[in-house]
């Protein structure tokens, strides 16, 4: 294989992050016997989004983003509620969800007989820990960097510093990032010098400003790219630029 290392995203990318959202959201409502209606699920995911993208901006703390996005939703649903009150019982709640994207775990597991895996996550740390202890797949992973735990988050070169020194230092074309979001994983390899690949489930439209050396839709896709370099997610290496 060409890369002996492989950094992957978490959420989104090996787990089910809108799954896991949506999930603890209606368990928050109920638990404080607040209404609740579907509807909310799709106004949170935007919310938390958008909020999630000032934080790689640097626009907000990871602290303040806690229950900045719950003030936000609770004004969109004209809700009463305390977001100081409401953000811990959720984000308790979010730890206990681990689920999984389809085939993630037979991938890892064929993967990690070809290259060694490292997980690199803009997630909370107390809710990662959590959901990466109940999670079936971490022995395939050398190491876990989290943003909180670093003072770093993706795009921002530094958090790739620091996996960088846990994987011992390769060269950089021995490494690939494998991610589903263009802000932070492919824009923060685009950033560091190494090649990315784009997990885009949806076929979410390319930005022209991001350089994305390979794409796939399935996570099965890896194995016939990382076999050969040529599998059908495989772009040119000129494709894009790096924004």
């Amino acid at each position: 294989m060409k890369y002996r290392w492989l950094l992957f995203d978490a959420d989104g990318t090996l787990f089910d992050y809108d799954r896991a959202e949506g999930a603890a959201l209606q368990d928050t409502f109920e638990l404080l016997g607040l209404p609740y209606d579907a509807r909310y699920a799709a106004a949170y995911r935007q919310i938390n989004g958008d909020i999630w993208l000032d934080f790689e901006e640097g626009r907000i703390t990871q602290e303040r983003l806690r229950t900045k996005r719950f003030e936000l939703l609770f004004d969109a649903v004209q809700i009463e509620c305390d977001p100081a009150v409401f953000s811990p019982r959720y984000l308790e709640s979010l730890a206990s969800y681990a689920d999984l994207v389809d085939g993630a775990e037979d991938v890892l597991r064929e993967l990690h007989s070809q290259a060694r895996l490292l997980l690199i996550t803009n997630g909370l740390s107390d809710v990662q820990r959590s959901r990466f202890a109940r999670a079936t797949v971490m022995q395939y992973f050398a190491d876990v960097v989290i943003s909180e735990e670093v003072g770093a988050a993706k795009p921002d070169p530094e958090i790739f510093d620091v996996a960088f020194a846990k994987m011992g230092y390769p060269e950089k074309e021995e490494v690939l990032i494998v991610g589903d979001s263009l802000t932070s994983d492919i824009k923060g390899g685009n950033l560091y010098g190494i090649d990315t690949c784009w997990f885009n489930p949806g076929r979410r439209q390319r930005d022209p400003d991001v350089r994305i050396r390979y794409e796939i839709g399935e996570l099965k896709e890896l194995l016939d790219i990382l076999g050969d370099g040529h599998g059908p997610g495989a772009l040119q290496p000129d494709q894009g630029s790096i924004g």
